[in-house]
């Protein structure tokens, strides 16, 4: 199976970690050209390639596809197709029903995504998308979900077949697929909802500088307004902020904006805004220990934040960057 990587986003990623093409080139074992020609959206990579690129820059998956506000129309709609062809190859396979009805079992027994997924030994990034119904499941992943789950393989499946039959999935599914239709929708795809001639909508920023890098954020006052590069429905539940910060040395531009969105999961490759306080925040890495505890990087200098469980409802995570 094949993934269609395009262009920005990998690019974007790779100067962010301060990495350079060679080095990815290395890490991948393919030439500087291919590189270049992955980058701008040339050349295919294959699922395991498409791991590692997301493990050499320490983000999601999903965080590399294509950007409609730098892309071109036809790589938009090769994306969309693409899209469309995988959500019918996940829906004959099964995932669908699967995903729904771990997330019905999950939710019966009052277990997070973040629990299922730690006791699984997966990122939590992994799991939700096996929830989502977009990931297959190897046999040994899904006896550790079982097992997350307390049940065993059989019982598990059995009880997903039992809600299936009832019907109990059916709407789990829609609102998934719902979903995954934003999700995979081009990051700042606003053509497909507001017209050429429209003014495009606006979003709040906030956010002045701090002592030792810190951000100040007063959600009563902001500093202006700007065209969001995000889709309506997904810029009701998001803020934009000012990059007016040099924890991040010079990987971004001063004048870069942040988009964040409160509500979604933050998981290791991420970078969130870490609230210290009502008005104070950090711009942070999200890592991983080699114990599997998650926590914050700053950079110049070199700092490390410690997250606990509480911590996690004062990470808003960053789900796109403005050059």
């Amino acid at each position: 199976m094949e993934e269609i990587i395009f262009p920005n986003q990998i690019r974007m990623y790779r100067r962010l970690r301060g990495r350079s093409m060679q080095e990815l080139a290395d890490h991948l074992n393919v030439s500087l050209s291919a590189i270049s020609k992955i980058e701008k959206g040339y050349r295919r990579v294959d699922q395991e390639q498409l791991v590692k690129v997301s493990e050499f820059l320490d983000c999601p998956l999903q965080d590399l596809f294509v950007n409609e506000q730098n892309s071109q129309q036809e790589i938009v709609l090769a994306w969309k197709r693409e899209q469309e062809r995988r959500n019918k190859i996940n829906e004959k396979s099964g995932l669908k029903t699967l995903g729904a009805g771990l997330r019905q079992i999950r939710n019966e027994k009052n277990l997070t995504l973040i629990e299922v997924a730690e006791n699984a030994d997966m990122t939590l990034s992994v799991y939700h998308r096996i929830e989502m119904g977009q990931r297959e499941v190897s046999e040994k992943e899904m006896k550790n979900i079982a097992k997350a789950l307390k049940v065993s393989v059989d019982e598990l499946k059995a009880q997903i077949k039992d809600l299936d039959e009832k019907g109990f999935l059916e709407e789990i599914i829609q609102r998934n697929d719902a979903k995954y239709k934003l999700l995979s929708t081009p990051r700042g795809a606003i053509a497909s909802f507001v017209s050429a001639t429209q003014e495009l909508p606006k979003i709040q920023v906030f956010g002045t500088a701090g002592k030792n890098g810190d951000l100040l954020i007063n959600f009563n006052e902001e500093v202006k307004r700007i065209a969001s590069p995000l889709n309506p429905q997904s810029a009701k539940d998001c803020y934009a902020l000012n990059l007016c910060t040099r924890r991040l040395g010079n990987l971004l531009p001063a004048r870069s904006i942040l988009f964040v969105n409160s509500q979604e999961p933050v998981s290791v490759g991420d970078i969130a805004v870490y609230y210290t306080s009502e008005n104070e925040a950090k711009v942070v890495s999200i890592r991983e220990d080699e114990d599997g505890n998650m926590f914050g990087m700053q950079w110049n200098p070199d700092e490390k934040i410690t997250l606990s469980n509480d911590d996690m409802t004062k990470l808003h995570k960053v789900i796109f960057i403005s050059l």
